[in-house]
């Protein structure tokens, strides 16, 4: 890891400097496809499951030559092969970063004694799960499946099972409560009946607070609404087994502190969407991933997309100044892939010094946000075509739909296209209050169809990409320190709450815990 150079000291940054310059700053797209009628076919490409369109982005080859020497100048392909070979590049916590080995298949070629013993672990752990999640299925008494967990434990799992709801076939309802707020658990619960559900309890400790206030909560409700057998009705995806078993659950499924929580996905936090879609169903979402990780390693770096996304992120961040991205599925079942890739890239790369702890010079994750289209069309995208900021536009499309309502697909992958080339052509109007100024960048990632293999392609690159701008940057992507202070002092002001103390509390906070309290 310490073989990396980051970026800003490599002779190619200083480079890619002169480059914004002389043609970056005043690029405009629209002189650039009249200038060249192969731009298309060279700023796009096919990747594992995922075809991406590039081209309506304020880039040209010239700089995107630079880009992939400042790649090579800051040993990010090294620092590729180190993560693959579990070497603990998660350097503040001396953790490898190994989710490529979750989804690679139990009969790869493995590098060293320590990788084959962990991938035998690995799959130990997955035929276990999946088991478990064929015995659920045909239980014909649980109808309700009750996911509680928080941060990676609820977000990768929501987003997935509602990703594929066209492939669940279990008939089970699928719930999921991460929010500390009790109204979120009340209103799940009065859907309920004890008889009925299983709950997950998904936390790698077993200790996290707001998932263990939740699933405490949740073990009242059941016995105090004639709930008998804790252990047939409640299971467990942690490591801690032993605080588990104090709960009372006796079937826990377990991952390795090489799996970061935005990552875990592919573990035993996947089982609501092995629920959903059956063992060969996760099977399937873990090759589609496999697929894209064997391209992020082999592919050379002028097809590699992982890294042509991460190589672009860094140039709108570092040299244009765009501080957030606006990701646009336009699929209704990918509603909650913006809020899972805030968290991916924001949580990896939301950091203000490097991996040596030195403050960084230039900034390093933007903001990410956004809504499914065409609702988005009609909530913020006018600030996309007119507002004061440039916000580059990740669109997701998929080709094929899976339902048969006439005219309903076409008309949204009309919308889709239109939107993508709106933002760029812009219109003129000298009143003003129509002008369309145009020149907006814009990726276009495109699905055949939205299946399991996809889905885990599409995320897979989401966090590759983030490793490559991370890696760039020089920065630690795989821990968490900012969630961390906040829980600290919560611990301190929940007691406060019940006794008025506001010693030693700044003025603010204790007006408000007074406010709080009357």
């Amino acid at each position: 890891m310490m073989s990396r150079t980051r970026c800003d000291r490599t002779p190619a940054w200083a480079q890619l400097q002169a480059a914004y310059q002389a043609t970056g700053k005043d690029f405009d797209l629209r002189e650039a496809f009249a200038n060249d009628g192969q731009r298309f076919a060279q700023f796009s490409q096919a990747a594992p499951l995922v075809f991406a369109d590039l081209s309506k982005n304020r880039i040209d080859a010239a700089t995107q030559e630079l880009l992939f020497e400042l790649a090579r100048e800051s040993g990010l392909l090294s620092h590729r092969d180190a993560m693959f070979a579990g070497v603990p590049i998660n350097n503040t916590e001396q953790r490898a970063v190994w989710h490529t080995l979750l989804r690679a298949p139990a009969h790869a070629t493995t590098a060293s004694a320590d990788e084959a013993q962990a991938l035998a672990q690995v799959h130990s752990t997955l035929d276990a799960m999946l088991a478990y999640a064929e015995t659920v299925r045909s239980d014909a008494a649980i109808t309700d499946i009750v996911n509680i967990g928080i941060g990676g434990s609820d977000l990768g799992p929501q987003m997935a099972v509602l990703a594929l709801d066209a492939f669940a076939t279990s008939g089970k309802r699928l719930h999921f409560v991460s929010n500390v707020d009790g109204h979120e658990l009340a209103a799940t619960l009065a859907q309920l009946q004890p008889s009925s559900t299983l709950f997950l309890v998904a936390s790698k400790t077993f200790t996290t607070i707001e998932t263990m206030t939740n699933a405490q909560s949740a073990k009242r409700w059941f016995e105090s609404n004639g709930g008998a057998n804790i252990a047939r009705h409640f299971a467990a995806l942690t490591t801690n087994v032993a605080a588990a078993n104090d709960f009372g659950i006796t079937t826990t499924f377990g991952f390795w502190d090489w799996v970061g929580g935005r990552y875990s996905l592919w573990s035993a936090i996947g089982l609501p969407l092995a629920i959903a879609i059956g063992a060969a169903g996760f099977r399937e979402f873990l090759a589609g991933a496999h697929a894209m990780d064997q391209h992020f390693r082999t592919a050379p770096l002028e097809t590699n997309l992982p890294v042509r996304l991460g190589l672009l992120d860094l140039w709108y961040r570092n040299f244009h100044g765009f501080t957030s991205r606006s990701i646009a599925p336009y699929h209704s079942a990918l509603r909650r892939l913006p809020a899972y890739l805030q968290q991916l890239e924001m949580e990896s790369n939301g950091k203000r010094v490097d991996a040596t702890g030195a403050a960084l010079p230039f900034g390093t994750s933007p903001v990410l946000w956004g809504e499914p289209g065409t609702n988005g069309q009609h909530a913020y995208f006018q600030m996309l075509h007119q507002g004061t900021d440039v916000v580059p536009v990740e669109f997701v499309a998929v080709k094929k739909a899976r339902h048969s309502l006439d005219a309903h697909h076409p008309l949204l992958l009309a919308n889709v296209l239109a939107q993508a080339q709106a933002l760029m052509v812009g219109k003129a109007d000298a009143g003003g209050h129509k002008h369309f100024p145009g020149n907006r960048p814009s990726s276009f990632l495109l699905l055949d169809e939205l299946t399991p293999a996809s889905l885990g392609a599409l995320i897979a690159l989401q966090e590759h990409r983030v490793f490559v701008s991370g890696a760039l940057w020089g920065i630690n992507s795989f821990d968490q320190w900012g969630v961390e202070l906040g829980k600290v002092l919560a611990k301190d002001i929940a007691p406060r709450l019940a006794s008025g103390d506001t010693q030693g509390l700044d003025g603010s906070t204790a007006g408000l815990l007074a406010m709080l309290r009357n």
